[in-house]
């Protein structure tokens, strides 16, 4: 803090938290960790965790709790989490976490740093900081953009887009900074936004996952119960309705009609996951188990032939699967059911990880994966690209030094505004 005053370095409003086990609960979570061990006293303001099962979890029912997180404060405050996360549900979700931080005391705070999603929750906690909170510098961390989310899922019709893309354009012109996990978001927040390139800065997501030896392979696949010679395609993460997963669905029931040796192993949960097990039915060739603590998840990234990767059609530029980060990890290669042109397919051949084909073709993906297990070396040398790219790039405490030199540009140093590192560097 500034000489004299009392309060927080970073304040960090974020919807999701630990123990969550994915979206961005892992970045905001390995974040303020990392900032609270390097010295800087941050506070968080975060719900009850809920997701990705919109249920709030067992042991968390306080209406307000505060609790030390590795050395930040943590304040949990309950909200409305609806039984079916339906758009408008969603947005009144966002917006009661946001009026109860609003309506909540402030610490005198360096930075705030407001994560989005969830947008409107942020819309709200903007508006409080622009009318009352002026001598703040605002940071707004960028992991998904609504509005190309809406247009690419079709999940609003031309009214409500332009409601969206209009919140998003005044959440990102008051930010002092704008923080974009890829090249492709910053490209279109300056696109469509319009917002001076000058202020963003470009951060990449990191695995969650500690560095750690990984397990031995036989011994992880054993302790998952898969076959040895069964071909195991595993997809980890949210299942909502942007990963569009009824393209698993069909792949799953092909490789049934044809006696195939690939099983798909969707783990994790997510607003869409029930309809998704209704789809496949007793179908042996697909199962669905829940969500995994870190060394049972290591353990199937690890056990897995192939890891997935599958969006809806007409996904190009409104995210980039977090999953990735910690699939580079695993060793094992990647097939990426997605857009050619899009971010997530730039990433995967970016990082030399695995193969890339078109987003809703099942027979397409079914294909892949066999010709994948067909072919080990290759499988290996891919995965292999993908851990040193994970080395190379996406390290934690690369990010978290970008994010201090953020942090920094935000509360007035002076220096020079970020720019993206080169493809290749340590940082990028």
């Amino acid at each position: 803090m500034r000489e004299g005053t009392t309060g927080v370095d970073v304040s960090v409003v974020s919807a999701h938290y630990a123990p969550e086990p994915n979206g961005n609960a892992p970045y905001a979570t390995s974040l303020a960790r990392a900032l609270a061990a390097r010295g800087r006293s941050v506070d968080v303001a975060a719900p009850q965790p809920f997701y990705p099962g919109w249920r709030i979890y067992e042991g968390y029912g306080a209406w307000t709790s505060r609790e030390d997180d590795a050395g930040v404060r943590l304040t949990r405050r309950r909200h409305f989490v609806p039984r079916r996360p339906t758009s408008l549900m969603r947005l009144l979700s966002e917006s009661s976490f946001g009026l109860r931080v609003v309506l909540s005391r402030w610490e005198p705070a360096e930075v705030r740093l407001l994560l989005s999603p969830a947008l409107f929750a942020t819309a709200v906690v903007m508006a409080r900081a622009t009318l009352l909170d002026r001598r703040t510098p605002v940071v707004v961390w960028i992991q998904d953009l609504y509005g190309l989310g809406l247009a690419e899922t079709g999940g609003g019709d031309g009214a409500s887009v332009k409601v969206v893309r209009a919140v998003e354009r005044w959440v990102l012109s008051r930010a002092t900074r704008v923080v974009a996990i890829h090249e492709r978001f910053a490209a279109a927040i300056e696109r469509d936004y319009g917002i001076d390139p000058a202020k963003i800065d470009i951060v990449r997501n990191w695995t969650h996952l500690e560095e750690a030896p990984l397990p031995d392979r036989a011994e992880a696949r054993a302790r998952m119960g898969w076959e040895d010679d069964a071909v195991i395609a595993v997809h980890a993460g949210n299942m909502g309705v942007k990963q569009g997963l009824d393209t698993v669905v069909e792949a799953a029931a092909r490789a049934e009609a044809t006696r195939s040796k690939v099983r798909f192993v969707m783990v994790g949960n997510g607003s869409d996951r029930d309809r998704l097990m209704e789809a496949a039915g007793s179908n042996p060739a697909i199962e669905f188990i829940g969500t995994l603590d870190d060394d049972a998840f290591r353990d199937a990234l690890v056990a897995a032939d192939v890891l997935l990767v599958n969006e809806r059609p007409g996904v190009a530029e409104m995210s980039v699967p977090s999953k990735l980060t910690s699939y580079f990890t695993s060793g094992r290669p990647v097939v990426a059911s997605v857009d050619a042109t899009g971010a997530s397919a730039d990433e995967v051949r970016r990082s030399g990880a695995g193969v890339v084909t078109e987003s809703g073709d099942g027979a397409a993906l079914l294909a892949a994966i066999e010709d994948l297990a067909g072919d080990p070396a290759l499988a290996d040398a891919l995965g292999a690209s993908g851990q040193r790219y994970r080395r190379e790039q996406l390290s934690r405490d690369a990010a978290v030094d970008r994010f201090e030199g953020v942090l920094a540009l935000a509360a007035g140093a002076e220096s020079a505004p970020l720019a993206a590192p080169p493809l290749g560097s340590p940082a990028a």
